[in-house]
């Protein structure tokens, strides 16, 4: 059991001859009793003080262990955006493949058939050019005729003409 100032006040010790001086003895208690009772209060005062750092300090790891969580949590949640976001950009580049790969096919498809177009046109434009050398030559051959020699030296008389028009009516 710890001692008290109040059990140092209260001590009483038994006289005996040639003992000590009582009023220096009690003088010198009544010293231990005040440095005693300081002692004491800076005792308490330091308990407090060590009960308030170990609250705040229960606090902080309350605090810490929180935002450890927190933490953990956060690069959980940034490991599934970067999975997810990596999903995603898989899933983009295999539809831009797709669309790609059918945009590819129909300029294929378009290209094939604008090249059918292209022959086509020329054995049209080869016949069209045939058809109309030959008709060119028809022509000439019917101008080079001397059939036109013939018409030219054909004379009609006006006023034959006019009686077969009076004739008529």
């Amino acid at each position: 059991m710890s001692l008290t100032p109040v059990d140092i006040h209260n001590k009483e010790f038994g006289k005996k001859m040639r003992g000590y001086d009582e009023d220096e003895v009690n003088e010198f208690l009544d010293q231990i009793i005040k440095d005693y009772e300081l002692i004491l209060r800076e005792k308490k005062e330091l308990e407090d003080k060590l009960t308030s750092t170990n609250e705040r300090l229960g606090h902080f790891s309350s605090i810490e262990d929180t935002l450890h969580k927190s933490i953990v949590v956060a690069q959980e949640a940034a490991e599934e955006v970067r999975g997810n976001a990596q999903k995603e950009a898989k899933l983009i580049i295999r539809e831009a493949e797709k669309n790609a790969d059918r945009i590819v096919n129909e300029s294929l498809s378009k290209a094939r058939k604008i090249a059918l177009e292209i022959e086509e046109l020329k054995k049209q434009s080869k016949v069209f050019r045939t058809r109309f050398k030959m008709l060119i030559e028809a022509q000439l051959d019917l101008i080079g005729h001397d059939d036109w020699d013939q018409l030219m030296e054909f004379e009609v008389d006006a006023t034959e003409l006019k009686a077969l028009e009076d004739v008529d009516q």
